[in-house]
């Protein structure tokens, strides 16, 4: 695939059509890798994005509570001495 280079002010650039956007996952950020003479870019993944928005409206909803009890009515500390 052929893509042309654009002036984009002082420097150039590349344009991604949208369908090699969305096939490949690529948001708003890619790894350029330079590799034995070929350019490769590589969706920068961000697993942990916007975690702290959806842990505050799990909160909100009541979401968050713990499904077992982090400690055990049988359970004793005394072996950790």
């Amino acid at each position: 695939m052929d893509i042309t280079v654009i002036n984009i002010g002082n420097s150039k650039g590349i344009r991604l059509s949208k369908t090699i956007l969305e096939k490949y996952n690529i948001q708003d950020k890619v790894e350029l890798i330079l590799e034995k003479g070929y350019i490769i870019l590589k969706p920068v993944s961000e697993p942990r994005k916007n975690w702290e928005k959806e842990f505050k409206k799990m909160h909100e909803n009541g979401d968050d509570k713990l499904l077992i009890e982090d400690v055990f009515n049988d359970e004793t500390f005394e072996e950790w001495n």
